[in-house]
């Protein structure tokens, strides 16, 4: 008897033996896998809770019909192409069925309240209708032959969607899904269009790819990390349809042709300069710095550029005792600035002071390579020069100070202040405030008097009698009024004084006092 009970044990234990190994799963090695005790839904039992049975090589795993409290399953990496089973499981919250045979998924009745699946690493070959799975927040189908997206219309709870290695060609039936993360890595994708209605996006993975464009990822304000690693994005100009992410703060675009472009570093961190890593490098906010300075300098910096310019050419210039140097080092050469917007009546005034106190100033014309406008003199208003005669004169170390205005130069000349301190009399200039940016990094002290019109209403009509300005230079020179002010509100002490030129006459007597006051008369 002893020895037929053995036999019959180990006749039982071999078939189990061989059950296993051709992928059937039965009690005892579901019994292997069951862990965390717990409640049923109902609260009436204490049962298992959870599955983990991976790379068992399973094949076969109908037993699991009836382990209807199952919550969560993991079965990822054996043989299964059959999930009916999970019909019998209507509290099943996560299933993993990764790396298995499967060809087709979901074809089983939906659990209520089934929240994630993971499908990657099988055969499906095209999704299937998910409108009865309403619960569904999380579903990876990566690694697959899918072709197309469908089925998800319903899906109103999907905030992860994996789809990456497929075969998709195109982004569409995404429409007002509320994904957060989405990834479609090595696609065959070509434009981003589809996703322009997913509002709640925060991460979008969509490297190896062929994109040429964003177009598409504009307005997604959530949006944190984009990959657009290996695409064939190619202009730096296709930025402009993620500069204005709010959020965004990772952006991979390695592999896209932009990246031969020069300066293709610092003109991608100036355009999004919200991001803190570009291309898997952690930007450094002195890069952000240099980024700003060299594409949108700060006026303060061009003025240090300017500067730094003229000191450098005029030391490689043969040296001498300035006329423009005083015997004490004390006292700097006197000069006069008057400073405004465009034709606000800095020039006439200038001229009037320097003949009414022409035994002290003489007016220095400025050197600019615009045209001259009607009833300008040459070397009286302007020295009217071109552009190629401008250039050498900066590489000459010709210049005090240069500025650019409304595309044109304008440079005061070192010669120009000389000549006139060499008839012991100060200089009289006028200049917009670029210039004055400019000068104020030299070792001259100069007055400077802001002239600025009050009344922009009339100071638009006075620019449009004169008739030598278009439309858009007269709206940038009333626009720059309020800049002035701006300027003379946020910096107490930068000019010497405000003068209003809404009436020129009131405006010169109340210079010549602030003159006749400087000069001790």
């Amino acid at each position: 008897e002893d020895e037929q009970e053995e036999n019959g044990e180990k006749e039982e234990e071999s078939e189990r033996s061989e059950g296993r190994l051709e992928g059937v799963l039965d009690e005892d090695t579901a019994a292997e896998g069951l862990h965390t005790l717990g409640y049923s839904a109902a609260g009436t039992e204490y049962v298992y809770l959870h599955l983990t049975l991976p790379g068992r090589e399973l094949s076969d795993i109908n037993i699991l019909s009836g382990y209807v409290h199952l919550q969560k399953m993991e079965l990822s990496s054996n043989k299964i192409n059959d999930l009916s089973c999970i019909s019998h499981m209507p509290y099943l919250i996560e299933l993993n069925a990764s790396k298995n045979e499967l060809t087709t998924y979901f074809n089983f009745k939906p659990p209520k309240n089934l929240r994630e699946v993971d499908f990657s690493h099988n055969r499906i070959p095209k999704m299937q209708d998910l409108s009865a799975y309403h619960s569904l927040t999380k579903l990876l189908l990566d690694y697959n032959e899918i072709e197309e997206i469908r089925g998800l219309e319903k899906c109103h709870s999907l905030t992860q969607l994996g789809l990456s290695h497929n075969r998709l060609t195109a982004i569409r039936g995404l429409e007002d899904l509320p994904i957060r993360i989405l990834n479609l890595s090595f696609n065959q994708i070509e434009k981003v269009t589809g996703l322009k209605s997913l509002k709640a996006l925060q991460k979008v993975d969509l490297s190896c790819n062929k994109i040429n464009s964003l177009q598409g990822l504009e307005e997604h304000d959530l949006l944190e990390v984009i990959n657009l690693e290996d695409n064939q994005v190619a202009e730096l100009s296709e930025l402009k349809w993620i500069e204005d992410l709010p959020l965004l703060r990772v952006l991979n675009l390695l592999k896209n042709p932009l990246q031969e472009q020069g300066g293709y570093w610092l003109s991608a961190i100036f355009m999004l300069l919200q991001i803190t890593e570009l291309d898997l490098k952690k930007i450094s906010v002195e890069e952000k710095v240099s980024a700003v300075n060299r594409l949108d300098p700060p006026p303060e910096v061009v003025a240090a550029e300017d500067h730094r310019i003229h000191v450098l050419f005029n030391i490689l210039q043969p040296q001498r005792v300035l006329d423009s140097t005083l015997p004490c080092a004390d006292d700097p050469y006197p000069m006069l600035v008057l400073l405004g917007p465009l034709a606000c009546g800095k020039r006439e005034l200038s001229l009037k002071v320097c003949r009414q106190f022409k035994n002290f100033f003489r007016f220095g014309p400025c050197h600019t390579t615009r045209t001259a406008y009607f009833g300008e003199e040459n070397r009286l208003d302007y020295y009217f020069i071109s552009q190629e005669e401008f250039d050498k004169m900066v590489k000459a170390g010709k210049f005090l100070a240069t500025y650019k205005y409304s595309g044109h130069c304008y440079g005061l000349g070192r010669d120009t202040v000389e000549s006139i301190a060499r008839e012991g009399l100060a200089t009289c200039v006028h200049l917009e405030i670029e210039g004055v940016r400019s000068l104020k990094k030299t070792y001259f002290k100069p007055k400077y008097i802001l002239l600025v019109p009050k009344d922009k209403e009339k100071y638009e009509q006075h620019l449009r009698r004169t008739g030598l300005f278009t439309r858009p230079e007269i709206e940038e020179a009333v626009s720059r009024v309020d800049m002035y002010l701006q300027i003379n509100q946020d910096f107490p002490g930068y000019f010497d004084a405000v003068i209003n030129t809404d009436e020129l006459d009131e405006a010169f007597t109340e210079l010549s006092l602030l003159v006749k006051a400087s000069l001790g008369l």
